[in-house]
């Protein structure tokens, strides 16, 4: 059991180190991101000292159980998929500007505005997505209308990673925690549709406190324009991701699995964007696009933590976290406890840990546990940079864009924003579980 506790830790302990002070690994003209690389050469190691058998490690991955990774993979990046597609189009920009056109010269109506706009856009979504998509909008816009970005960077990243606790597709975390327990789409939102709200709505107010001052001066530019080209492609888009949503929400009922679900829309959208781009004899560049951005190297990344977490539930150390946890309290112990630990290990690893925490505790204490850990895994992407991928990926955009926004000022918004909000998301599902 030492051993392998040991070399986890220290997987986690440099994963963090890597995500602070390198970043990239190099390898020739090969740049690769170092979270993932570490990840993967934990596994390995694991592998090469005999903590863990291939051939368990190896089954864990290809069995067929609603907690299989490569299932929920190919659920998020397929949902990804869809609205990167939507992305490449222009939809999210040119959806956000209409709506920031509405505030003309009032700071306080344009960070409404955008906090509703991207709330909305999270919950049918994905949170990664609109954080890659409207973070550097808000950049280009801040510069052109002469105005601070850091309240709308900021409203950006906290709305869309808490109303993407709603749905089940908002966050690779809901679909591994919410599938490993047999959650279906509509169970879950019946669950989570009042945290959400009252966790966003707190968010929003402590986010004004924070910023008011800044809030109060005028804007002194003009949005850019913005104009859809491709309206076949759009619409296309559009229904493709909205049949997909009603399908994962029905799905359950009529025998449906949801990594199915979204593999069967994604490649109907391939097939049909495939097809304007012949007919028309252009260049399929939106496709090529999505091919490009889909987070690919997540699938290293999940297999390595995954094969940790196998790994340290084979030698009975989640099982004794689980005991240590005990079965009182289960919404508040689970809640803030992988809050916090996803600053230390990261929101994903941290959500398959806990899947396997969970299988020790006791049926009564289960669906709380599960939901409570959801919670925990979407809030805890605004306490540091360390949270989530999604913080990792923002910091590094805002970088490209001359914004230095270090871990202090991460920690800043973290703990006036994200306590509360928990706290409050905290309280309204120990009503409801």
């Amino acid at each position: 059991m030492i051993p392998s506790i040991i070399i986890c830790a220290t997987a986690c302990v440099t994963m963090i180190a890597g995500v602070l002070f390198f970043p990239n690994i190099r390898l020739g003209r090969l740049k690769l991101d170092s979270y993932w690389v570490i990840a993967l050469l934990g596994a390995l190691v694991l592998l090469v000292t005999g903590q863990i058998a291939p051939a368990d490690a190896g089954a864990a991955l290809i069995a067929d159980t609603a907690i299989n990774p490569i299932k929920i993979l190919v659920l998020f990046i397929s949902m990804t998929v869809l609205s990167i597609f939507l992305d490449e189009l222009g939809f999210f920009s040119h959806l956000a500007n209409l709506t920031l056109r509405r505030a003309k010269t009032s700071q306080k109506k344009l960070f409404l505005y955008l906090y509703l706009i991207v709330s909305v856009l999270t919950v049918f979504t994905s949170n990664d997505v609109i954080i890659l998509s409207f973070t550097p909008f808000i950049c280009y816009f801040a510069k052109n209308a002469k105005i601070s970005p850091m309240p709308y960077l900021a409203a950006e990243f906290v709305a869309a990673n808490t109303w993407s606790m709603m749905l089940i597709i908002g966050n690779p975390t809901n679909i591994y925690l919410s599938t490993a327990y047999g959650i279906n789409f509509l169970d879950y939102t019946k669950v989570m549709l009042l945290p959400t709200l009252a966790a966003g709505t707190v968010a929003f107010f402590a986010l004004y406190l924070l910023y008011r001052k800044k809030l109060s001066e005028p804007i002194l530019g003009e949005p850019e324009e913005t104009h859809i080209k491709d309206k076949l492609s759009l619409y296309v888009g559009i229904a493709h991701l909205a049949v997909c949503t009603v399908t994962l929400a029905i799905g359950s009922y009529i025998g449906l699995e949801m990594w199915l679900v979204s593999l069967v829309s994604a490649l109907s959208l391939f097939l049909f964007s495939l097809v304007i781009s012949l007919v028309r004899k252009q260049r399929p560049s939106e496709l090529i696009a999505c091919l490009k951005r889909a987070p690919w190297q997540l699938i290293p990344f999940i297999i390595g933590m995954f094969v940790m977490v196998i790994t340290l539930e084979n030698k009975g150390v989640t099982s004794g976290i689980a005991t240590l946890l005990g079965e009182s309290a289960a919404v508040i112990k689970y809640g803030l406890l992988s809050f916090l630990s996803a600053n230390v290990i990261n929101n994903i690893p941290m959500s398959v840990l806990f899947c396997s925490i969970i299988e020790s505790v006791a049926p009564a204490a289960t669906r709380a546990a599960v939901f409570s850990t959801v919670i925990g895994s979407n809030i805890g992407a605004f306490l540091t940079p360390i949270g989530a991928l999604a913080g990792i990926m923002w910091s590094s955009i805002l970088k490209e864009h001359g914004h230095k926004f270090g871990y202090l000022d991460f920690l800043r918004i973290g703990v006036t924003i994200a306590i509360p909000t928990i706290l409050t998301a905290l309280g309204v599902l120990t009503l409801i579980v």
